[in-house]
């Protein structure tokens, strides 16, 4: 195992240290409970966004604490729920007397820990809604998961219902368009090659030069089935071809697709997938009217990418529009 670290045990503990120095302007570091939060939390009228999961997945999810995006990220030990002792005074911190809104990726720990920590959080006062990101159609009910996994819609939801909230909307309505936007975005994912958790010091599956795993989820699981190398295109089409399926896209409608790496693979091959996943969607008559493409929700350095695409009407689109500014994500602001 060749890594950039000093200590299996401390690789989360220095990282998050070296985010928050390195975004000192945006991000405030709390270490004990560990959370991070926007520098001017909590934003007095403004609803709260918190998110959080296992770490490995950067830049999700403290790279989108900031304007127009979360206003609290609760990063948990490399692909481990985060705890409620952590989540529940992260959610204190950012809560402004309007309500917090909790986004949890579909994942068996972080679920019943982001649940603790909203009872904690109702029984001293605070409102809270959760919006439950489950946009993965590749399996049922993974080694993680009861149902279908979180994965690449997470960045979408987090950006649109983090406009939301900036432009004012109440608690209701924030939980509201998060759902609308899990509602209406479809991911799958390949990996090329598995990643190497830290602590664990070796790859979390083997797979041949000459073999892929279509559907893997974000952790290293299993997907739907092992194949045979196939070109870009070829990839780009098992991928897409479910998303699509499982949305209904038809001629005449309007997306958002968003090409994301998984942490090894250079972004001119995922260039070359973004290419086919237009053409793709194209012949069937759908515009592709924003697009994103890069490492925006990651496997530690498992190559491979993911394939999201999102239903857009003129508000979502507008809500992606609006000003950002995450050490991930930044626009008109």
């Amino acid at each position: 195992m060749k890594k950039l670290i000093n200590d299996p045990k401390s690789v989360v503990t220095e990282s998050v240290q070296g985010f928050g120095q390195a975004h000192a302007d945006l991000v405030t570091i709390n270490e004990d409970p560990t959370y991070i939060t926007r520098k001017d939390a909590p934003v007095s009228g403004k609803v709260g966004l918190v998110s959080g999961g296992g770490s490995g997945h950067e830049p999700l999810h403290a790279g989108y604490v900031g304007l127009g995006m979360l206003d609290a990220a609760v990063p948990g030990a490399v692909f481990t729920s985060p705890t409620p002792d952590q989540i529940l005074p992260a959610t204190l911190a950012v809560n402004s007397g309007a309500g917090v809104v909790h986004i949890v990726k579909n994942y068996t720990g972080d679920v019943l820990n982001f649940e603790t920590a909203a009872e904690l959080a109702e029984a001293e006062g605070v409102s809270v809604r959760t919006v439950l990101v489950n946009d993965d159609v590749a399996v049922e009910d993974s080694l993680y998961t009861a149902g279908r996994r979180g994965v690449g819609g997470t960045v979408l939801v987090e950006k649109i219902a983090g406009a939301a909230a900036e432009r004012g909307d109440d608690l209701d309505a924030v939980a509201a368009i998060g759902e609308r936007v899990n509602a209406n975005v479809r991911t799958m994912g390949v990996a090329l090659s598995a990643c190497t958790v830290p602590h664990a010091g070796s790859p979390s599956f083997d797979l041949a030069d000459d073999e892929i795993e279509i559907g893997i989820g974000i952790h290293g699981e299993p997907g739907r089935h092992r194949i045979p190398l196939e070109n870009a295109d070829g990839i780009t089409d098992r991928l897409l071809e479910p998303v699509l399926a499982d949305l209904k896209i038809g001629s005449g409608e309007k997306v958002l697709l968003f090409v994301n790496g998984m942490g090894g693979t250079p972004l001119s091959e995922l260039y070359i997938v973004y290419r086919r996943a237009a053409q793709v969607l194209a012949d069937k008559g759908a515009t592709v009217e924003r697009s994103l493409v890069g490492n925006y929700i990651t496997a530690l350095e498992m190559q491979g990418c993911s394939i999201s695409v999102l239903r857009l009407d003129d508000e979502l689109t507008g809500l992606w529009d609006a000003p950002v500014h995450t050490a991930a994500l930044r626009w008109g602001a």
